[in-house]
């Protein structure tokens, strides 16, 4: 049975995802600038705290990042919190700074095999620290808000430096400490037990990331959370859009929510964002479609059979109460999406090669209110140039209704 606690004032779980920093660097896959802007907008409808929104020191980011901050302005990601990722660098630091990001979490490895492998001699223990601090401060300088430290590989990193490092990002000015599962090695007992002496011996959270190496992620996603909870702090967990990320994946945003609603002996009320998961199934259909990555039948929540019964016994019990046989209901995902590019028959699109009459056609039949008709139908030939593929109703919606923001991704070409 669930166990029920009274969270109130007490720490809490709260997501920063990681899709458009660490899922678009997946293998064989990708994103346009504007699909990386769709995964924000995502993530705010579904009430997630914070987004890795990608490398605000690259210059083909900068466009992308002052087109997100301007819509974030305008209030298209609600409350969603947008962040940056550099490595534990000063320079890199120093050079994304005047963008304006308000969130950062700044990388470096830690452990001995990345000092051998990675580093060959370049950086030891103390250099790694060095660097660190330097950047840490030099963010805080820049104003930067809120600083999270990467130790990656930090589950190959001994107890001692992994504390000595974790102790000296705070003394700098850090938030918070990400503990990197890099590999994907660890298991629910020992990263619940790593977390719960490293927040103790820091008095910080350690953000948890985790890869799927061995089929993992989420389950030692949730245990790092509650070592974090067990030594009262808050616990962030990192997650990806439908589990994709590095080789295996990463922790799969949409059922490590389930688990953390749903899962015996969870906490009442231990996740701290405001969580909507009617957007559930919008956002994986939309991500599936947009990098081009089946989405498995047997995905939770949201693949087509997570609610599918078929043999007898199963069959039987579900007819006479669905709960026979499922864990949580149906209709909280929300629909799957019936987007008119993908209807049968007679059927006019919008897109790089199409014309105003059929833009206008496209935008009354979605009741589309177009805010500036020139500057949206040029956004609609450009993003779908850039994607390569017809343009979802959600996808159309934004751009109706945001495309002074919207036309940043695209400097000099729609004035």
């Amino acid at each position: 049975m669930r166990r029920t606690v009274n969270l109130e004032g007490m720490p809490q779980i709260h997501f920063l995802d990681v899709t458009n920093r660490d899922g678009v660097q997946t293998a064989r896959t990708g994103l346009s600038k504007f699909g990386k802007t769709m995964v924000n907008f995502y993530l705010a409808k579904l009430g997630v705290a914070q987004s890795e929104i990608g490398f605000p020191f690259l210059f083909h980011e900068v466009p992308y990042v002052r087109a997100q901050l301007a819509l974030q302005q305008a209030g298209a990601f609600h409350d969603l919190r947008l962040s940056g990722w550099c490595r534990a660098v000063q320079g890199d630091v120093e050079k994304a700074a005047p963008l304006g990001l308000e969130h950062y979490n700044l990388s470096i490895s830690t452990s001995d095999q990345m000092l051998r492998g990675k580093f060959r001699g370049r950086l030891d223990r103390a250099a790694v620290i060095r660097e660190m601090v330097a950047a840490v401060r030099a963010a805080k300088q820049a104003g930067v808000r809120t600083v999270g430290v990467n130790a990656e590989d930090g589950s190959r990193t001994d107890d001692g430096f992994l504390t000595e490092f974790a102790i000296a990002a705070r003394a700098a000015g850090a938030d918070r400490v990400r503990y990197c599962d890099t590999i994907g090695g660890d298991t629910p007992g020992r990263i619940g037990e790593r977390f719960a002496a490293l927040a103790t011996a820091t008095g910080m959270p350690v953000e948890t990331h985790c890869h799927n190496d061995l089929g993992m992620a989420v389950a030692n996603s949730l245990a790092g959370a509650f070592g974090d909870l067990a030594a009262g702090q808050d616990a962030w967990i990192n997650t990806c859009v439908n589990g994709i990320g590095e080789r295996s994946g990463n922790a799969d945003l949409i059922s490590t929510i389930l688990a953390l609603r749903h899962g015996f002996g969870v906490p009442e009320n231990a996740i701290g964002d405001p969580i909507d998961l009617t957007w559930a199934r919008r956002f994986a259909a939309w991500a599936s479609y947009a990098f081009g990555q089946p989405l498995p039948q047997h995905q939770p929540g949201v693949g087509v059979n997570a609610f599918a019964h078929e043999s007898g016994i199963h069959a039987d019990g579900a007819l006479k109460d669905h709960r026979n046989y499922e864990l949580y209901d149906d209709d909280t995902l929300g629909p799957f999406p019936a987007d008119r590019h993908a209807r049968n028959g007679r059927l006019v699109l919008t897109g790089e090669y199409g014309g105003l009459a059929g833009f206008r056609h496209v935008m009354d039949d979605l009741g589309v209110d177009v805010k500036d008709e020139d500057l949206a139908f040029k956004l609609v030939q450009l993003c779908n140039a850039a994607t390569g593929r017809p343009l979802t109703d959600d996808e159309l919606r934004l751009i109706a209704t945001y495309p002074d923001e919207l036309a940043l991704l695209y400097p000099g070409y729609t004035s």
